[in-house]
């Protein structure tokens, strides 16, 4: 969303139909995530690579990548890695760690890629941006149309049930000097968070949305898609997943 004079409430009308292109492409959203468990989510890569044994030099595509942190990790596994996101200054940044093995490009999800890939990853809830379920479903039909023939896909979700359930309604948080303010809510089918904030005598606010997708409405849009489910994981250490205490939820497909 924007950057906006004043904060909206849950009840006021807002325009959070493409939330991510703005705030996803401010330094603010990379100081308010800075302290993210990165070596939780390397253990997490090292588990799910070994689990689909992938080839040496194996083609894998980091979709939605940010800045590239986990592409980069990937690529010292010895992988041949592509990171795509939308946002141009997170590819700007993401490129300065380019190689002969390690690129990075600006691409739209819903957009299938020409190149074949062994293996697709849609990590850390970056998944259920859209509006419309049929950009959702256009989303895994671009995944499917992407791998190679003996390829796999990953998509790693929020368990929804769960974080309903331990949903924080309001908090503050401070990083480098900046007091974030948030409200957390479930609306519509989706979850929010609002984020306010000032900073150098600038008020800003803006907004993320996320499609509150269970297990069974990603089983309905998977075979609309005519992909099939294979495995399901209930955290980075790949646990059985349970509907009420798993903290993710991780799908392996094809």
């Amino acid at each position: 969303m924007s950057e906006a004079p004043n904060s909206s409430t849950p009840n006021q009308e807002r325009n959070t139909e493409n939330w991510f292109t703005s705030w996803f492409d401010t330094p603010y959203y990379h100081i308010l995530y800075k302290d993210r468990n990165y070596r939780e989510a390397q253990i997490f890569m090292d588990n799910l690579t070994h689990y689909l044994n992938l080839p040496e030099k194996a083609k894998v595509l980091d979709l939605a990548c940010g800045k590239g942190r986990h592409s980069i990790y990937l690529n010292q596994l010895g992988f041949d890695v592509l990171g795509a996101d939308l946002s141009e200054n997170s590819i700007a940044e993401a490129s300065k760690n380019s190689n002969e093995t390690l690129h990075f490009k600006v691409h739209d999800m819903r957009e299938p890629f020409e190149e074949k890939y062994d293996a697709i990853f849609n990590l850390f809830t970056s998944f259920g941006y859209f509006e419309s379920d049929d950009d959702n479903l256009t989303t895994l039909k671009a995944i499917k149309e992407s791998l190679s023939e003996y390829g796999f896909a990953v998509i790693d979700f929020m368990n929804v049930a769960q974080v309903i359930e331990t949903l924080v309604p309001e908090e503050v948080k401070t990083v480098d000097g900046i007091d974030f303010k948030i409200k957390r809510y479930l609306e519509d089918g989706h979850i929010f968070k609002e984020i306010d904030f000032e900073d150098q005598g600038h008020q800003y606010h803006f907004t993320e949305k996320v499609k509150a997708l269970t297990l069974k409405d990603f089983e309905g849009l998977m075979a609309e898609a005519g992909i099939f489910l294979l495995d399901i994981f209930g955290d980075y250490k790949l646990k059985k997943f349970h509907k009420t205490e798993s903290e993710r939820l991780i799908m392996i497909f094809k």
